[in-house]
Formats: C-alpha cells, structure tokens, sequence
C-alpha cells in the first residue's frame, strides 16, 4: 500500500503576513538543514505559497544565521547548510566525521583544476599540462569519490574517454558553478600555477 504524502499548506493565509513570512523562512531552512545535497529553488518553491520570492526568503535565512556556527551556501543549481570553516576543527576533535573527509592531496586538487578549468579532457590532455603520465588510479579514485565522471568521448582517434566535474565537485569546494572557479591569470599572478 502506497502512503500519500498529506497535502501542504502553501497559501497559510490564516496567518498574518508576517507570520506567514516567519512559517514560510522556516520550511526554507528546515527543508535545506534536513538535505544531504543542494535543495533547488524548484523544491523549496513546494513549500511557500504562489508567486514568493524563493530569492528573498533565502536572504532572509541567510540574515538570520549570521552569528551562527552554519550557514547556507549557494552550490551546483541550489543551496545546502554548512558549518562554517572555523568550526571544522572543533568538529574534527569532537564528531566521527572521518568517513565524509575527502583526503586530497595537493597533485590531486592540481588534477581536479585542470579538469574543471579545460573540461571536457582527456588522459592525454592531463599529460600534455602536467607533462606526466595521470595514472588510471589517481582517476579511480577522483571517480569513486564522485568529483569527476566520464564527459563525451573525445573525436580524436581511437574515441578516449573524456572527464569533466561534476555537481558533488562544486558542492565540495563550495561553488555555485564553474563560473564561481578563480580567474586563472589571477592564479598565475598570484604565484599559484605557472
């Protein structure tokens, strides 16, 4: 027997205005805090009445937890709560957090780079930037942990394997979309690649 979802109050207009406000800002937080991936601004529309500006509710949450030890982040196409960056010590000393750490090296995050900035690149095309070999398990690995998966095959000869970013990427080092990434001739300015 399938269980039906019961229907959702959107409209609440019971509620004065500015309570209703309060109601709808906190279904924004709560459907966020309870998700493990970015919520899109579709899904939190489901839950605040027609023609509410998802936008300005989210600012107003955002408002609101300042001060506070988590925030809410625009990442890949939605928005996700985090802790913020000076408390991560204090959970790594105190919550078994182990398992959700990625542990990158600083050749891997260099990899990942390449690859988010000339997506979509091929084994090759890492070789010709770093002028190595990138082993097939260093690709593993960046694969099992979901920050790249395969992208279109490339037209060369032969048709190899491509690879690109994905959302759990950008999830990962905090960015909305690529376009979020660092401008590469700031990077070279600043003495961070060559």
């Amino acid at each position: 027997m399938v269980k039906e979802t019961p229907a959702l109050d959107t409209e609440l207009e019971d509620l004065p205005p500015e309570l209703r406000w309060r109601e709808w800002m906190g279904r924004i937080e709560a459907v966020i805090f309870a998700s493990a991936s970015p919520v899109s601004r579709e899904d939190l529309a489901r839950v605040v009445g027609q023609g509410v500006s998802v936008d300005l509710l989210i600012e107003d949450v955002v408002t609101e937890l300042k001060g506070r030890p988590y925030e809410l982040m625009a990442v890949a196409d939605g928005w996700l709560m985090r802790t913020r960056v000076q408390f991560a010590q204090a959970i790594r000393v105190a919550a078994d957090v182990n398992e959700q750490l990625m542990d990158l090296n600083e050749f891997e995050i260099a990899v990942l780079a390449a690859i988010a900035y000339h997506q979509p690149l091929t084994r090759d095309g890492l070789k010709d930037i770093f002028g190595k070999d990138i082993s097939r398990d260093l690709i593993g690995r960046l694969r099992m942990q979901e920050l790249i998966a395969t992208g279109p095959r490339s037209p060369r000869a032969g048709a190899p394997y491509t690879y690109v970013t994905t959302p759990k990427f950008l999830v990962v080092f905090g960015m909305e979309s690529l376009r979020d990434l660092p401008d590469r001739e700031q990077l070279v300015d600043a003495g961070l690649t060559g």
